[in-house]
């Protein structure tokens, strides 16, 4: 599709109002970074975002790595890598490279590289770019805290230049593409000593190594800043893009959400992230990482990236002037201030609204899809961890009692005849809350969008709100940045007593896959910059009730604003990899789904082992053949465990330290 060129905007060494990270906060505007040749590919500067992937397979099966590489290849991925952990894996390369020119496949083939310098230098020779961490490239990570002189940190990176620049010389000598990738859970002792487990962190080990590169004139890199946590991975994309320009940087940059998993979780998790910074036109290649067969993450990123092919002739926003971006927290999570209103906003999790409105009558089992269950024999009801807060009802008058942690949001002309009704609210128009006389003395709903934002008076009449809960929505393509720019609008002329917002999205006329990626995108894009204290998605064509309850409860899991349930840290298969990844995070899945707010690491191998499990509290780790490391958090607990016997010892062992409960029963 059409990028269009643009100019680097100017960046300080200290945040200012106009230090932004993007080129526009409210007009999408692609940032340009300079191009990069993999083979024959183009990326960065004004190319397409780029699509790749990762085999699965041993690398020694040549074969094997060949038609999976083909069945990717075939789906839309346009870089394949694959990983090479030793020499021999490396010098296979070739064999795999001959292999696909022959059968007629010309894509680009990555080297990924943990641990091996030797290897990579090998790969480097073969292949058309080569992948290295800069946490492990030099390093074997030891959990150690140091205390660094600045001589003593000195004498560490001339070792790491000592180690990395025959890499360098080979990769400038081949016209090899090197990726610098960074990723959270694997920084160095040497980075987190000093800059701690950090976004902060995560970019300078990175610029240590593009800062070896440069002094050498090798300038065919391209960067990444990976995260199981989308709010870290976030923040750190936006730091390294301000550190870059303040040293006349610019790099492209690949982007992804390391572990995000498998299925739903998996693909709100990387949409939330990748979007986020896609909405700003940041990007120029990217990876879903799935615990899936490979050529299933193709279709997922090629819905994220084609969402944008036309975006830049949406419909224009308000300029955010320097007041407005002086409100920003780009690179650090600070919640927005607001007025608590019935355990909405303030410092209550974000609350979930079901849209029950166009169903043609609303009955006890209508809530079932909103987490909640009703039992006639013995007149109770059971509520899911996923229970939503709200159910809009629109015009419908409810004839049975509503469960006691549920409340109804009706429109004001049904509200003002059921107003003695317990834990029923009306919901306004801008304009209606200001006209009519009667109100809710508990809690009142108003719509609003752009137009009454920007209106006359509207400072005035926000500052004077009481028992009230603003819903925010949009129909600009632009989404994310347009309800951006009206929380901006409301930063600088409310006060930190301002009202709750909910954000509402609907989407027309879409399939409930392209509903689940739009909404993690738009959603998540505000709530991982601290942004709105409530979800309310419609989806008005394929997507149920009980699918749109749970994407609300998964966004708001990815973004870390709401923990409704197990959380698994999962790596999406390599080469590496030491067991069937994905029927291994089925079994305990099974077995743990129901423990609310774990998080479990499930990794393949060492190298997705400690480190990038990243905050996870228990960790299942491949670590021989047929053999297992547990851990609790990033202390190992058990060694070379069968693998027959894994799971069970994974359960004694959350069961030792307090975390297990035993799944409800449903009466």
């Amino acid at each position: 599709y059409f990028i269009y060129p643009v100019s680097f905007p100017t960046f300080a060494n200290e945040m200012t109002p106009m230090d932004l990270y993007c080129n526009s906060l409210t007009e999408y505007s692609r940032l340009l970074t300079r191009e990069v040749m993999i083979g024959d590919l183009a990326l960065g500067g004004v190319n397409p975002v780029r699509i790749q992937s990762m085999t699965t397979t041993d690398t020694m099966d040549t074969i094997g790595t060949v038609e999976q590489s083909i069945r990717m290849i075939d789906a839309g991925c346009e870089l394949v890598r694959i990983t090479a952990p030793s020499i021999n894996e490396a010098r296979n390369l070739e064999n795999i490279k001959n292999e696909l020119r022959k059968r007629g496949y010309q894509t680009p083939l990555v080297a990924d590289i943990h641990f091996t310098p030797n290897a990579a230098e090998v790969a480097a020779r073969i292949v058309e770019k080569v992948r290295i961490n800069p946490g492990n490239f030099a390093d074997k990570k030891k959990f150690e805290d140091i205390e660094y002189t600045d001589a003593a940190y000195s004498e560490e990176l001339d070792r790491i230049r000592t180690r990395f620049i025959p890499l360098v010389k080979i990769c400038k000598e081949y016209g090899t593409a090197m990726r610098i990738g960074t990723n959270h859970g694997s920084l160095s002792d040497r980075i987190m000593s000093r800059y701690g487990d950090t976004p902060l962190g995560m970019v300078e080990s990175a610029l240590e190594f593009l800062r070896i590169c440069e002094s050498e004139g090798y300038k065919n890199i391209v960067l990444s800043m990976k995260s199981s946590n989308p709010q870290v991975m976030v923040q750190a994309y936006r730091l390294l893009i301000k550190k870059m320009h303040a040293e006349q940087m610019n790099y492209p940059l690949h982007l992804g959400v390391t572990e995000a998993g498998e299925g739903e979780d998996g693909r709100i998790k990387s949409a939330a992230g990748i979007g986020t910074l896609l909405e700003d036109g940041i990007g120029d290649t990217i990876r879903v990482s799935l615990t899936e067969d490979p050529e299933f993450e193709i279709p997922v990123a090629k819905a994220l990236v084609e969402r944008y092919s036309n975006r830049s002739i949406h419909t224009s926003i308000n300029k955010a002037e320097d007041k407005h971006i002086a409100t920003l927290h780009s690179y650090e999570y600070i919640k927005r201030k607001t007025n608590a209103v019935v355990q909405t906003g303030g410092e209550n999790v974000p609350r979930v609204v079901c849209d029950l409105s166009r169903m043609p009558a609303i009955t006890p089992a209508s809530l079932f899809g909103c987490g909640y269950a009703y039992s006639v024999p013995l007149d109770k009801w059971n509520l899911a961890d996923q229970a939503c807060d709200f159910i809009y009802t629109g015009k419908h008058i409810l004839s049975f009692n509503i469960p006691g942690t549920l409340a109804v949001i009706c429109d004001y002309d049904v509200w003002k005849d059921q107003q003695k009704t317990e834990r029923h609210y009306p919901i306004f128009a801008w304009s209606q809350f200001h006209s009519e006389i009667l109100h809710s003395p508990v809690m009142n709903f108003i719509n609003i969008n752009e137009e009454d934002i920007f209106s006359d008076g509207f400072k005035e009449k926000l500052q004077s709100l009481k028992n009230v809960v603003l819903v925010v929505s949009t129909s600009n393509e632009h989404a994310m940045p347009a309800l951006r720019r009206m929380f901006l609008e409301m930063n600088v002329v409310g006060n930190e007593n301002c009202p709750p917002v909910i954000i509402k999205r609907t989407y027309n006329d879409l399939s409930a896959d392209a509903v689940q990626l739009y909404a993690s995108t738009d959603f998540g894009g505000l709530f991982l910059d601290g942004c709105g204290d409530g979800i309310w998605i419609n989806g008005l064509t394929e997507t149920s009730v009980a699918g749109l309850n749970a994407l609300s409860f998964g966004i708001l899991q990815a973004c870390r604003q709401r923990i409704s349930k197990t959380e698994y840290i999962s790596c999406p298969s390599c080469g590496r990899t030491l067991f069937n990844l994905q029927e291994t995070t089925a079994k305990i899945r099974s077995r743990t789904s129901h423990l609310k707010g774990i998080k479990i690491g499930i990794m393949g191998c060492i190298v997705n082992g400690p480190g990038e499990m990243a905050d996870a509290d228990y960790g299942y780790v491949g670590s021989g053949a047929g053999k297992i490391t547990l851990y609790k958090g990033r202390e190992v607990v058990m060694r070379n465990v069968d693998t027959e016997l894994a799971v069970d010892a994974l359960i004694n062992l959350i069961k030792e330290h307090g975390d297990w409960v035993e799944v409800p029963e449903m009466v």
